[in-house]
């Protein structure tokens, strides 16, 4: 590697390490039943040596596991309710600590009704984290709730849903430093741009009024840090 090309990779790491470990957040891939492709634009920002970890909802290929155990070290994948290739032995749930945060995650069709926040509640409080991670219903959320964060990243692919009208496709990166974390969520807006919004917890947060965390609609410069 020459010196420039040196000198880049490490100003590359040291803009990442400003925000601790970065965990990628996607699932509902349906390629390619329901889709062709991850949309270039994402695939553009996730590349190798950026994310320290990977947690993915399920229904997902081999050919698409395999791309994003090159992405990052630490790989979770739970079994999707349209994941049927035996040879993937996916759980169907994992738990995953990251700084001072316990995440679970699992597909989320075990969770009925569909996207039900009473039926996240009792999961959380049987799984004993911090954060849930669910998907299933192609429709990205962020809550807090009771103290404690409830994260859906959509369909990265933005999939065809009964549950969800016009899925977008979207995904959400999560930068945790110690008892902080910050959400990124990515989504591709009508004319093939990134939109980003981004959410700031703290685990001891309060709640506000209406149990969700407060947000930003404002561009992160996390996404030109991906970009660099």
């Amino acid at each position: 590697m020459d010196l420039p090309a040196q000198l880049q990779s490490d100003r590359r790491k040291i803009i990442m390490a400003n925000f601790g470990e970065l965990v990628l957040v996607l699932g509902d891939l349906h390629i390619p039943e329901r889709a062709h492709a991850i949309p270039e634009s994402f695939k553009r920002m996730l590349v190798p040596n950026k994310m320290k970890h990977i947690l993915c909802t399920g229904n997902i290929s081999r050919e698409q596991y395999n791309d994003l155990c090159q992405l990052a070290p630490s790989v979770h994948v739970v079994r999707g309710d349209f994941d049927n290739d035996e040879s993937l032995q996916f759980p169907e749930s994992s738990i995953l600590q990251v700084g001072q945060f316990r995440i679970g995650l699992i597909h989320g069709h075990q969770l009925l009704p569909y996207g039900s926040q009473d039926a996240k509640a009792r999961l959380r409080r049987t799984m004993n984290v911090d954060i849930l991670v669910s998907g299933h219903t192609h429709q990205n959320e962020v809550v807090l709730d009771d103290g404690h964060y409830f994260i859906n990243p959509g369909s990265i692919t933005g999939a065809y849903s009964s549950l969800t009208l016009d899925p977008v496709p979207s995904f959400i990166l999560l930068a945790i430093q110690d008892t902080k974390l910050v959400c990124y969520v990515y989504e591709l807006g009508s004319g093939g741009e990134v939109e980003v919004s981004k959410t700031e917890f703290t685990k001891a947060a309060s709640l506000r009024d209406d149990g969700t965390a407060p947000s930003s609609n404002n561009q992160s410069s996390l996404m030109q840090s991906l970009l660099a």
